[in-house]
């Protein structure tokens, strides 16, 4: 059946021209132009034509379908500035715009790093992409060393296959990197984001952010390493602040030890944060193991030093009372704008 597109043509002008406002005009583009409009339904009559008719109707249809947009362009710059009977009242507060603000992790990341900068370490970053000598066989986590598991990481394919790269497990490859281009005596801190293949849940993500210490001298001690770390305590968790240092075992480290704070939730007293015992462990520390420092060209017969580390997370959970870590990566603004 033949179709008159020269009647559909005046049919959608008339309806332009009589268009009062903006809200008409629009309401025409969407009767004639819009995806079930008048001149979508003419494209699909296309199929049911004659071959030889196809191509000329479909250059037609294109044809009214262009002239009809710039008619309805047109016909609209006479409603530009046209407000459709409402009153703009200029005596109105303007809305004012969303600023952004430092995530409340970073926060807590420059704070730790403010601390130890007053204590005399300097900050220290070291990159994303680690390779698997620095990120394990420097540290003394050997391919066969059972800890290796807790630390796995993951690899990225690079075309020198005997060249592996991987994503940091932890910021203590840092530790090599800092002895070899800050030569001791020195003492550093490292901030930075490691990743670990581990399920996603309440306190754990497959990425999350740590802080590294590491200071090497002629004559350091244990005692060095309590006095800084109380000192931190003392400033991050306020004054009166208690540690506990239990023996453990880290690789890159001996001896090692975890260290609990005295919980500041409620005044050691015990409760359901630090479990009714009084205590909340916080970070992991030790002196630097001698095959650290031979990793690294210092020698471990000359020198000597201590290391700590801690996850940005677990201090910024405790301090602000959070208890999944989830709700740090979920961008809920209900959240992020308390900080």
């Amino acid at each position: 059946m033949p179709v008159d597109l020269r009647s559909f043509e005046q049919e959608a002008r008339a309806a332009i021209e009589a268009a009062a406002d903006g809200r008409a005009l629009n309401d025409v583009r969407v009767r004639y132009l819009g995806r079930k409009g008048v001149l979508q339904e003419l494209m699909g009559r296309i199929p049911a034509l004659p071959l030889e008719e196809r191509r000329g109707f479909g250059a037609a249809v294109n044809g009214l379908k262009k002239a009809l947009e710039e008619a309805i362009e047109t016909k609209g710059r006479a409603f530009e500035g046209q407000t459709d009977g409402r009153v703009l009242d200029v005596t109105l507060p303007g809305l004012r715009p969303l600023t952004g603000r430092r995530h409340p992790l970073m926060q807590v990341e420059q704070e730790i790093c403010a601390i130890f900068g007053r204590l005399g370490l300097k900050v220290f970053r070291g990159p994303e992409v680690e390779t698997e000598f620095n990120n394990f066989e420097a540290l003394n986590i050997p391919l066969e060393h059972p800890s290796r598991d807790a630390f796995d990481t993951f690899y990225i394919k690079t075309p020198d296959k005997g060249r592996k790269l991987l994503l940091r497990s932890h910021t203590s490859p840092s530790q090599i990197r800092a002895l070899k281009q800050c030569p001791p005596p020195m003492a550093v801190v490292v901030p930075g984001r490691v990743y670990r293949p581990d399920a996603v849940d309440a306190s754990h993500s497959f990425m999350f952010h740590q802080v590294e210490g590491l200071a090497v001298d002629t004559d350091i001690r244990f005692s060095d390493l309590k006095g800084v770390l109380i000192a931190f305590a003392a400033e991050m968790f306020g004054a009166g602040t208690k540690l506990r240092f239990r023996p453990s075992f880290f690789p890159f480290t001996e001896p090692s030890a975890e260290v609990d704070v005295s919980c500041f939730i409620c005044g050691a007293k015990g409760c359901s944060v630090c479990k009714q015992s009084g205590w909340l462990e916080i970070l992991g520390c030790g002196m630097v193991h001698p095959h650290v420092l031979r990793s690294a060209g210092v020698d471990p017969r000359r020198w000597r030093g201590y290391a700590f580390g801690m996850g940005v997370e677990r201090i910024a959970m405790l301090k602000y009372g959070i208890h999944d870590i989830r709700l740090f990566f979920e961008n809920d603004l209900r959240l992020l704008e308390q900080f």
